[in-house]
């Protein structure tokens, strides 16, 4: 049923994944299907990394360490934005696109008042994205 599973990963807040990650994990057993982990970072240093490349093998690890667990095929796709905090939604949108996921899982929080104002990462790709996405709360 799905082959490629995009799971966007916000790795600052990896504590808060779990869930999504046990259910995309599950799908991918399930359906033989692949995981790609997709993060966001910037050009500029953060607590995971001081550049780029930094980042960068921090996702590859992130998605080594999901391989062991889930004994399923999981890819890192890095992207990196020069402003991660306008930029991620979009990035997103187009790595879904890129990959030629058939589905995205996305990690949430229960909305609270600025999610009714302005759309959580979450949202909009629920939304918006052409292909099925499971929010997992």
């Amino acid at each position: 049923m799905f082959s490629t599973i995009l799971v966007p990963v916000d790795l600052l807040h990896k504590d808060t994944l779990a869930k999504a990650l046990d259910v995309a994990g599950d799908l991918a057993k399930r359906h033989g299907a692949r995981i790609i982990v997709a993060g966001v970072g910037g050009e500029l240093p953060n607590e995971l990394g001081h550049n780029a490349a930094e980042f960068t093998q921090t996702l590859h690890s992130f998605a080594e360490n999901l391989r062991n667990k889930y004994a399923v095929t999981v890819e890192a796709e890095p992207i990196i934005s020069h402003d991660p905090e306008v930029e991620t939604t979009s990035a997103l949108m187009q790595a879904i696109e890129r990959s030629g996921a058939d589905l995205v899982v996305v990690a949430s929080h229960v909305p609270g008042f600025l999610e009714h104002i302005f759309a959580s990462h979450g949202g909009y790709i629920a939304q918006h994205a052409k292909v099925s996405v499971f929010v997992v709360r």
